[in-house]
């Protein structure tokens, strides 16, 4: 029998990514929205230590994640804040923002809080760029807007297998694997 692994996420989509990669090992994933309150804080970090902190007493072994889109000219907004302005004014808000700038130059980052009695984090970013417009219809939030260096596609124009290569999430993953692996 494989090892159950709990995700606390109510996103199906982070919950696929990262499927996509610890199911091969035999591990057997569990999604579970527990609904835990993310802080708004100064980074990534504090977000998903204070989520281990609210849940650790309701789930024995977990994991969470937190991300967000660092985008250079912004001064790195929208950053730690990036689930919310996504929800408010969404790709197209971000895109006008961004109207006449030069400087595209974007950072996607990852934090996953993993507890099994112990809280530990592994981190993973990705670097790249903003598109000018949308491309493509797969992934979710900011892919089609986002190009990783080493593409000419967004994330929205790869397929979950392909995203993950590059992605901040599947080289968090792949860290937390990493860690599975040795436990």
């Amino acid at each position: 029998m494989s090892e159950e692994i709990v995700f606390i996420t109510s996103n199906k989509n982070k919950f696929k990514e990262a499927e996509n990669l610890i199911l091969p090992l035999g591990f057997k994933l569990i999604q579970k929205n527990l609904g835990y309150p993310e802080i708004q804080a100064s980074s990534l970090e504090e977000v998903v230590t204070y989520g281990i902190e609210y849940l650790k007493d309701r789930v024995d072994t977990f994991f969470l994640e937190d991300s967000g889109l660092f985008i250079q000219t912004l001064c790195n907004f929208p950053g730690v804040y990036s689930k919310p302005v996504f929800t408010t004014i969404g790709n197209e808000g971000v895109l006008k923002l961004m109207e006449k700038t030069e400087n595209r130059n974007a950072i996607f980052r990852t934090v996953i809080g993993f507890y099994d009695g112990k809280a530990k984090i592994f981190k993973g970013e990705c670097k790249g760029r903003i598109a000018e417009e949308p491309k493509g219809y797969h992934g979710f939030g900011y892919d089609p807007i986002f190009i990783p260096h080493g593409s000419e596609k967004s994330f929205g124009e790869m397929t979950t297998h392909k995203k993950n290569q590059y992605s901040h999430r599947g080289k968090a993953l792949k860290r937390f694997i990493q860690h599975l692996k040795k436990r």
